[in-house]
């Protein structure tokens, strides 16, 4: 028997990390008018940004039941014990699918194993608790210790991100036309952050230069021995943004452990193309 970390492809992991530490990854669905794509699977990142850079929309919902149902019914037949750590449930329906297929499969299997968090995470803010879960996992903890473990990561996680285009906020609804074009004009870019786990807008500065400065005091607003902690930092295919940000991080902080890696496919079709967000733990138990 063998602990096995699940989770959704809104953790935006990295494919080789995700293989080399075992981790299952159920894709959410991305669509591109009558085209149906699994986000990571059949659509790469780097190939939305490409297409939304050129103008085209994306939409996205979450994994198909099928997906789970296959997922959890091999943890079953191996006799596995699971741990399934989801997409935040107040922005997809991702947690509340999952529930209903684990019920689904236990009516077949009532020996079935696993634990579903919802995390109230997203992107690599889910991606560093999925990945401290596996490296738990894999140096021996038991399911309890995991959880416990997951649990109280995920209601620490910090999600402060800036986007480089308001118009796919838009879209979304975060941000109404009018205040996307002015806010164009003048430059204008917002902060926001991932509280509760909903989405949230905090704070609009105008020039990118002022933008990265205020997240650096947010971090130090809001973070607890950040110089000690893995700093997540994550983009929406712009790596020189990302290294800048590395950058100043190590240099106000002293920081030398960083997890860097592109927005997936379901977060970025809502961020776009030159998002940049950082992730770290707060100081509140």
């Amino acid at each position: 028997m063998a602990l096995k970390i699940v989770t959704d492809s809104a953790a935006d992991l990295p494919q080789d990390f995700i293989a080399s530490h075992g981790i299952e990854v159920v894709p959410l669905m991305v669509y591109h008018g009558e085209r149906e794509y699994e986000d990571g699977v059949s659509l790469l990142p780097a190939e939305l940004f490409a297409g939304m850079r050129e103008g085209q929309t994306y939409k996205t919902s979450q994994p198909l039941y099928g997906r789970f149902e296959a997922c959890f019914r091999r943890l079953a037949e191996n006799g596995d014990e699971g741990i399934y750590i989801a997409f935040s449930s107040e922005l997809s329906g991702t947690h509340q699918t999952s529930l209903l297929v684990r019920q689904s499969v236990l009516d077949d299997h009532p020996g079935l194993a696993l634990d579903i968090v919802d995390s109230r995470c997203a992107s690599l803010g889910l991606g560093l608790v999925v990945r401290h879960a596996a490296e738990l996992a894999a140096g021996g903890a038991s399911r309890a210790e995991v959880l416990q473990a997951v649990e109280a990561q995920a209601r620490r996680m910090e999600h402060i991100f800036t986007v480089d285009n308001l118009e796919y906020l838009v879209r979304g609804g975060r941000v109404s036309p009018v205040a996307a074009f002015i806010g164009g004009l003048l430059n204008i870019k917002p902060i926001l952050h991932v509280d509760g786990g909903k989405l949230v807008p905090l704070e609009k500065v105008r020039g990118r230069k002022k933008v990265f400065a205020r997240i650096l005091d947010l971090m130090e607003e809001r973070g607890t021995n950040v110089k000690d902690q893995l700093i997540g930092i994550s983009h929406g295919d712009d790596l020189e943004a990302a290294e800048e940000m590395r950058s100043m991080i190590a240099e106000r902080f002293g920081c030398e452990r960083f997890f860097i890696g592109m927005i997936g496919s379901s977060i970025g079709a809502h961020a776009g193309p030159g998002t940049i967000a950082v992730f770290f733990a707060n100081d509140r138990r």
